[in-house]
């Protein structure tokens, strides 16, 4: 009854009885109430199509016993009337209608399931509603309730479950940290005490937090559940947090997590609630089936003003139909878990609502395993929080691919040799499986692509057997089927412009040449030819010979010659571009139909640009999110259409200390963007003015540069939100399926991929730049090992090159990277487990894969890729001076040998007796224990001597040398 006020007016009404009949709707309530609903009757007054309203009016005290009386005079026609029994109403006035009621004998029935199912489906207003309060209670837990847990693991804290609970309920009813704009945070309450669980669990909404202390020892789970409600709307969410989880317990939690998405696509409008449950069911009984004893009774039910609605319970016997824009609460958990002498619990839970593709989660926080757990590092590893504003709500403390800050790896390097050791067993792995991979390869059936033969007639009916030029002989080239007819000994012999190497014409006295070369096989051709019959006999070449002198009938026999030789070369071209569009054209594919949303919650953002461009200029548009796919709109009418199973890579290109912010994908296949293909697509924005006018003058302390600049800020922390806010709506609408990367600032380095230098950043999976264009994106699980040129002490910059697993595919480089940025790079990608190595020249890269693919069994027998060892080219060095008798110290026969080898051996004594010095004196041991203070201390006062030594003789101090400046002079 309560819950039926909120809807109709916004308010419940106490001490109100209200009768709804189809022709009549009778309220009895005090002067004040029915003063509001006064514009309510006037209203309903004026329609014909629905019933009209009596306002009774109940003076204070009175028992409104003769109002009651009109009502039960129009209700004893009817044989029964709903009423809600479960709501327990106190007071006379309604102990005097149950009284009035029984003296009607009429037949009360329970009207809750009836009523709850027409308040069910939500209309755009409370559905709008539920997405702030969802969202909000989403807010709170990514932003505050998991760094909370972060730092009572990091920091050791001992908290209680109930103090951790009671800060939740202050934060959800305070709405001063996470509230969005546009709400009321005096409206904002909490559904039910929170729940913080980890040490004995219950799934019950029920359940309370004890006394005890949170626990985050080693694979311990931490199971936090709590619900908001604003403006009488209701919202839920439940996660659970594993501390340092093993890999039952990483794998138990994906099966959960798979559960729970299985259980979001049943869900669509016409499905049966058991229906749902029991696939659930059927699902955990087939691939867990110890689960099915600890599973819960119902896995959610129906929310919206009320928190639990019981008649749209998700379980085994509840038959009532999903219906489009019905709100759930989902909670899918299980408990008696056991780890080593533990015993745990999980659960998992969001608010949905269904839409057209199955249930749409509105508390878009990740519940990936990377996200929801902490992994703790190793005492030996130098554990540490890692912190960076650039890695949007990322929680995963480590990862495979997780990059260590660039501070970190200057402050608390590893060891070199620790560093060695690595790439030592790296080289052994990599070794093994690239061995492995390639006899798979070699032993599965690879199929060869087949190459179409071009036939220049299908059949004799296309043959022009009545053209003139074959009827006298002549060379003929039909444009329509790309082919020439050549007489061959007085029979017209087609072929296809595809066999015709090439053509040339010359001129020699009156007559012109042509002649024709032909494809043949064993030659060296640039395209591919499939020669159907090999073995046969081929015409290599053909040559023609006609006259330029006028002929009987007045006409230049070579005419015919000039005009094929200026057409077959016209077909050619033709033919040739043709064939490179196909080609081009081959790894395109046809993406799937986007399937549009037709409602006005789309995730969307406006004012963006697009590259490539659809046109020649830029235009402005929209890129929106819908069931499967992005929709890119421009002003302009045009649209760039890209479906989420054909991106590979998403990344999220912060505006901080850059001028644009944007979305880029690189696709898993091409798609055709105007008439070219691409792999890369970004949608951007600018922010700021890129171009400055340096004629202008300004002061420091200009009033409009201080306000300009603070309008800048302002924007781009606008724009940031606004991204991020529609990367957690599509990774929410994909369900975690699509995820997008952030590129980690603070770990980049600048290097020249293409023509120009920017700034590479590594993310989670990628070293990429999408700032410049084209992109530069390369996949780190692609990359079988990284190899350092020009590594030398000399020089500034060296180059970095890239070698995949495909060993058919060409190598990346990046030219031009500053040699203080080596050390950075080598510690970024050991903590990635990839193998690199360096040397001091460059490799001609194209031999050596040539090479490798040649004889890839040869070459992992001689050792495969630790030939690229800097170890192992010293050892070789050594191996070749040690073995070689030819050459040794002072075996020299030249003057100049023994020059060197007598200055060798000067250097020699000197340092053996540094070195013997060193072993017995005081003062090489104490030069030898002097750092850079003392050092730079002993220079100043040799300095300082010998400046007082040149004023002692200011005569050496003025003399020039002579003649150097005309030897120089002579020199030159």
């Amino acid at each position: 009854g309560s819950s039926l006020m909120i809807w109709l007016f916004g308010y419940e009404l106490r001490d109100t009885i209200i009768v709804f009949s189809k022709k009549d709707i009778f309220v009895i309530s005090s002067k004040k109430k029915t003063e509001f609903l006064r514009p309510l009757r006037d209203a309903l007054t004026k329609r014909d199509d629905l019933p009209s309203m009596t306002l009774l009016t109940r003076v204070k005290g009175d028992s409104g016993e003769e109002h009651m009386k009109t009502i039960t005079e129009n209700l004893k026609n009817l044989k029964n009337v709903g009423h809600f029994p479960k709501d327990q109403f106190k007071g006379e006035l309604v102990k005097t209608w149950k009284i009035k009621l029984k003296e009607i004998e009429i037949d009360q029935v329970d009207a809750t399931a009836a009523i709850a199912l027409c308040l069910a489906v939500k209309d755009d207003n409370e559905l709008a509603t539920l997405r702030k309060v969802s969202q909000y209670t989403s807010d709170i837990f990514n932003k505050i309730v998991r760094n909370e847990l972060m730092n009572i693991v990091d920091e050791e804290k001992k908290v209680k479950h109930s103090k951790m609970s009671a800060t939740i309920e202050n934060i959800v009813t305070e709405g001063k940290k996470c509230i969005l704009p546009g709400m009321d945070k005096d409206s904002l309450e909490v559904c039910y005490t929170p729940i913080i669980q980890s040490t004995s669990y219950s799934l019950k909404f029920s359940a309370s937090s004890n006394d005890d202390k949170i626990d985050y020892s080693n694979h311990s789970a931490v199971t936090v559940l709590y619900g908001t409600r604003y403006k009488s709307y209701c919202s839920n969410i439940s996660r659970t947090v594993l501390v340092e989880p093993s890999e039952k317990q990483q794998s138990n939690y994906d099966f959960l997590l798979g559960v729970v998405e299985k259980v979001y696509t049943t869900m669509t409008e016409g499905t049966k609630l058991c229906d749902v449950y029991n696939k659930c069911l059927e699902l955990i009984k087939e691939k867990q089936p110890s689960w099915g004893e600890n599973f819960p009774k119902n896995i959610g039910f129906g929310t919206g003003i009320e928190f639990r609605e019981p008649s749209l319970l998700i379980g085994p016997k509840n038959t009532n139909v999903i219906k489009k824009n019905m709100a759930f609460v989902i909670q899918i958990g299980v408990t008696g878990l056991k780890e080593d002498d533990r015993v745990y619990a999980m659960m998992l839970g969001d608010t949905v609502v269904i839409g057209d593709a199955g249930a749409s989660v509105l508390t878009p926080s990740k519940k990936k395993i990377r996200s929801v757990s902490i992994f703790l590092k190793g005492e030996d590893d130098g554990s540490e929080k890692e912190e960076d504003e650039n890695i949007m709500d990322n929680i995963t403390r480590q990862s495979k691919r997780n990059a260590v800050l660039e501070n970190k790896l200057r402050n608390e390097p590893l060891s070199d040799d620790k560093r060695k050791e690595h790439q030592r067993r790296l080289t052994e792995k990599l070794n093994n499986e690239a061995k492995e991979r390639l006899s798979a390869k070699k032993n599965g059936f690879v199929a060869k692509k087949k190459v179409q033969t071009s036939v220049a007639f299908k059949n004799l009916t296309s043959f022009p057997n009545n053209d003139p030029d074959i009827r006298d002989l002549k060379i003929m080239v039909d444009k329509k089927h790309e082919s020439v007819i050549i007489p061959i000994f007085g029979v017209p012999t087609p072929f296809h412009i595809s066999t015709i190497k090439n053509v040339s014409k010359s001129e020699e006295g009156d007559y012109v040449y042509l002649r024709i070369n032909l494809n043949v096989p064993g030659a060296q051709v640039v395209k591919e030819v499939d020669f159907a019959h090999p073995d046969a006999t081929f015409l290599k070449e053909i040559t023609f010979r006609s006259s330029m002198r006028k002929g009987f009938s007045g006409q230049v026999p070579a005419h015919n010659l000039n005009n094929a030789f200026r057409i077959i070369k016209e077909v050619q071209k033709n033919f040739k571009q043709y064939e490179n569009e196909k080609k081009e054209l081959e790894d395109v594919i046809e993406q799937e139909t986007l399937k549009i949303v037709s409602t006005k919650g789309v995730p969307r953002l406006k004012d963006l640009y697009c590259r490539p461009n659809l046109s020649a200029r830029r235009v402005i548009g929209t890129l929106e999110a819908h069931s499967n796919g992005f929709r890119f709109h421009n002003t302009h009418g045009g649209n760039i259409d890209v479906i989420y199973n054909t991106i590979r890579n998403a990344f999220f290109q912060p505006c901080d200390k850059e001028m644009l912010i944007m979305l880029h994908f690189y696709l898993k296949h091409p798609i055709m963007i105007g008439k070219k293909k691409t792999y890369h697509i970004c949608f951007y924005t600018e922010v700021g003015e890129i171009m400055t006018d340096l004629g202008k003058s300004s002061h420091m302390y200009d009033r409009d540069d201080i306000e300009a600049e603070h309008a800048e800020r302002e924007m781009r922390q606008k724009l940031k939100g606004a991204f991020k806010n529609f990367i957690e709506k599509v990774e929410n609408l994909t369900r975690g399926k699509l995820e997008f990367d952030t590129p980690f600032r603070d770990l980049g380095f600048h290097g020249v991929p293409f023509r120009s230098s920017c700034l590479l950043q590594p993310t989670t999976h990628c070293l990429i730049n999408v700032i410049e264009w084209p992109p530069f994106v390369i996949c780190l699980d692609e990359v079988e090992l990284i190899h350092f040129e020009r590594v030398q002490f000399q020089l500034k910059n060296f180059d970095m090159v890239f070698i995949f697993k495909d060993y058919s595919r060409k190598v990346e480089m990046i030219n031009s990277i500053p040699m203080s940025s080596l050390d950075a790079i080598k510690e970024w990608l050991n903590s990635c487990d990839l193998k690199y190595g360096e040397g001091a020249i460059s490799l001609n890269w194209t031999k050596i894969m040539k090479t490798i693919n040649d004889d890839p069994d040869g070459f992992f027998e001689d050792g495969g890729w630790k030939f690229l060892d800097p170890e192992s080219e010293d050892e070789a060095e050594d191996s070749e001076e040690e073995g070689d008798g030819s050459w040794g110290p002072g075996e020299q026969n030249s003057e100049d040998g023994s020059e060197e080898s007598d200055s060798d051996e000067d250097y020699d004594s000197d340092s053996d007796g540094s070195q013997s010095g060193s072993g017995s004196g005081t003062g090489s041991s104490e030069e030898s224990g002097k750092d850079w203070s003392d050092l730079e201390a002993e220079a100043k006062r040799d300095d300082q001597k010998r400046s007082r030594e040149e004023e002692d003789s200011p005569d050496r101090k003025r003399k020039r040398p002579s003649g150097g400046a005309s030897k120089k002079k002579q020199r030159r």
